[in-house]
C-alpha cells in the first residue's frame, strides 16, 4: 500500500512544508505587513493536507478515529481550499478584477458553510461540491484569462512573469478538468492535480528567487553608490584640527545614515586667527548630503571674508538659495580672532553659541533667517570679549533633541549638566562624554535620531593684547 502511495505522501508532505514555512515566515513579519504571504502559506497547508488525505496510509497511522474521518477530512478540504486561493490573487489584484473576485469570495462562502454542514451532519457530504466547482471554474477561467494577457495583467495590478504565466495555465486546465469531471463524468486523476501545482509552487519559487537575487544585486550597487558618496563626504569635511595658539579644539562629527546633512569647517588664517563654521541641512541622506557639499565649495569662495561673521552668511545664504528646493540650512560661523582678545559670533536659524565661563553656562543667539529663506537675508554679529578659561560648544539639534522612552528630549538642562560635570577635562573628553550621554539617553533599541556635530573650543591662554581687567569685566555686545 505504502509503494503504491508515496509519491502521493511525497507531494502532499512538501506543500504542507511550505505553507508551514510561509505562515511561519508571515508570522514572524506581522500579519499586516505581508497578508498575502499569509493566504500563500495556508493554501499550501490546505492543499498538502487533502493530498495527504488522498493517501490511506497517512491515515493508517493515526488513532481509529481519524482512520474513520479520512473521506470528510478530504471533502471539507475540497470545499475550503479554495478560500485561501482567492483571497491570495484578491491580495495582489485591483480594479474590476478586485471587485469580481470578491463577488466570488462572498458567493463561495455560504457554499463552503453548506458544505461543511452537509460533511458533518447528513450521509451525502459533496451534496453541494457543484456549486463550489461551479465557482472555482469561473475563478480559474478568470485567472488564466488574466496572466495570459500581458496588457490584461498590468492594468489589473498581477505581477507577470514568462516561468509563473506557465505554472499558472498548468494549474487552470488541470483545475478545470478537475472541477468540469463532476459535470461530465470524466475518469478521476489524482495525481495531475498534485504535480500541476507542484508546477505552479516551483514557477514561483523561481520567480521568487530571481526576484530575490535581482533585489541584492540592486542593494550592492546601491551599497557601492553610498559607500562611493560615503567618502566623498569624508573628504569634504575637515583633514584634521588646527594648531592654534591659545586654543585647544575637539571636533566629533557622527552621521545619522551613510551620509549625512550636518557640515562644518575650519577657516584657520594664521596662528592667532580662526572661524568656525557649523551647518545643518533639513532632511536626512543623500540628498541633504549633497547640499553639504555644496556648501563646502561655497564656502571656499568666501575665506577672504572669514573675519565678518555677517558677510560669511549672507555670501552662503547669496549663492545657496538659487541652488536649494525644499531644503533649507541653519548655520553658525565663530570668529576667534586671540590677538585683539575677541569673539565674531552670528548664526542663521541654528541652535544657541553655548559659553561656559566661571561656572555659568551662557547661552549666545545672534540668528536671522535660515539659508534659503530669502536670498538678501540680514544677519547680525554679537562680540563677544575673550578670557582665560573660556570654553564655546558650536553644536547641531542632534545633540539636544533626541527623546528618551518617555519622549523627553535630551535638552539643554541635561546639556548643561554634562558640561558643568566636565568643566575640567578637556575639550575631547567632554565631546565622548557628551555623546555617550546623548546614547544613553535614547531606548537602547532606538537608533540615532538625527546627524551630530559638535565642536568644543578651550581658551587655554590670555589672549595677547587684551587689557586684563577688560577681558576680567566686559560682557557680549551685539553689532548692528
Amino acid at each position: 500500500m505504502l509503494r503504491d502511495q508515496v509519491g502521493t505522501i511525497m507531494l502532499g508532505t512538501v506543500f504542507l512544508f511550505v505553507g508551514l514555512v510561509a505562515s511561519g515566515l508571515s508570522a514572524i513579519r506581522g500579519p499586516r505587513k505581508d497578508r498575502i504571504l499569509i493566504w500563500f502559506g495556508l493554501l499550501n497547508v490546505m492543499w498538502g493536507a487533502r493530498i495527504l488525505a488522498y493517501a490511506p496510509a497517512v491515515f493508517s497511522v493515526l488513532p481509529p478515529f481519524f482512520r474513520a474521518s479520512r473521506i470528510d477530512v478530504i471533502a471539507i478540504l475540497s470545499y475550503l481550499t479554495v478560500i485561501p486561493g482567492l483571497l491570495f490573487f484578491l491580495e495582489m489584484s485591483r480594479g474590476a478584477l478586485r471587485r469580481l473576485l470578491q463577488f466570488l469570495l462572498i458567493a463561495e462562502l455560504p457554499v463552503c458553510t453548506a458544505g461543511v454542514w452537509a460533511v458533518l451532519f447528513t450521509e451525502s457530504p459533496y451534496r453541494f461540491i457543484h456549486f463550489s466547482n461551479a465557482l472555482v471554474i469561473l475563478f480559474v477561467l478568470l485567472v488564466v484569462l488574466v496572466v495570459s494577457i500581458p496588457a490584461v495583467a498590468k492594468k489589473f495590478g498581477i505581477p507577470r512573469h514568462r516561468i509563473s504565466t506557465l505554472g499558472f495555465l498548468v494549474v487552470g486546465v488541470t483545475a478545470l478538468y478537475a472541477n468540469l469531471r463532476g459535470f461530465f463524468g470524466l475518469p478521476e486523476n489524482r495525481v495531475l492535480e498534485p504535480l500541476a501545482f507542484a508546477v505552479l509552487i516551483c514557477s514561483l519559487g523561481y520567480v521568487v528567487a530571481e526576484g530575490i537575487f535581482s533585489d541584492g544585486r540592486r542593494l550592492m550597487a546601491i551599497e557601492n553608490e553610498l559607500a562611493i558618496a560615503r567618502e566623498i563626504q569624508t573628504s569634504i569635511l575637515p583633514d584634521g584640527i588646527p594648531e592654534i595658539e591659545s586654543l585647544r579644539i575637539s571636533a566629533a562629527y557622527l552621521p545619522m545614515t551613510a551620509v549625512a546633512g550636518d557640515f562644518y569647517e575650519f577657516i584657520p588664517v594664521d596662528q592667532h586667527r580662526v572661524g568656525f563654521l557649523v551647518a545643518d541641512v533639513s532632511g536626512h541622506g543623500v540628498g541633504a548630503a549633497l547640499i553639504a557639499a555644496m556648501i563646502k565649495v561655497a564656502m571656499q569662495s568666501l575665506v577672504h571674508c572669514a573675519h565678518q561673521p555677517r558677510e560669511v552668511l549672507r555670501g552662503l545664504n547669496r549663492i545657496l538659495s538659487g541652488q536649494l528646493r525644499a531644503e533649507l540650512i541653519s548655520a553658525a560661523y565663530l570668529w576667534l580672532d586671540m590677538e585683539k582678545g575677541s569673539a565674531l559670533y552670528s548664526a542663521a536659524g541654528h541652535p544657541p553659541l553655548l559659553c561656559w565661563r566661571q561656572g555659568r553656562l551662557d547661552r549666545i543667539e545672534s540668528n536671522g533667517l535660515l539659508i534659503g529663506v530669502l536670498p538678501d537675508s540680514d544677519y547680525p554679529v554679537c562680540e563677544i570679549p575673550l578670557r582665560l578659561g573660556d570654553r564655546f560648544l558650536l553644536y547641531t539639534d542632534g545633540v539636544v533633541e533626541p527623546q528618551n522612552a518617555a519622549g523627553r528630549q535630551f535638552g539643554d538642562y541635561e546639556l548643561e549638566n554634562i558640561v558643568r560635570r566636565n568643566q575640567s577635562r578637556s575639550p575631547s573628553e567632554l565631546s565622548d562624554n557628551l555623546l555617550t550621554a546623548v546614547r544613553r539617553w535614547q531606548p537602547g533599541s532606538a537608533t540615532q535620531q538625527d546627524d551630530i556635530t559638535l565642536i568644543v573650543i578651550d581658551i587655554t591662554k590670555p589672549p595677547w593684547n587684551a587689557n586684563p581687567e577688560i577681558v576680567e569685566t566686559s560682557q557680549v555686545s551685539f553689532l548692528r
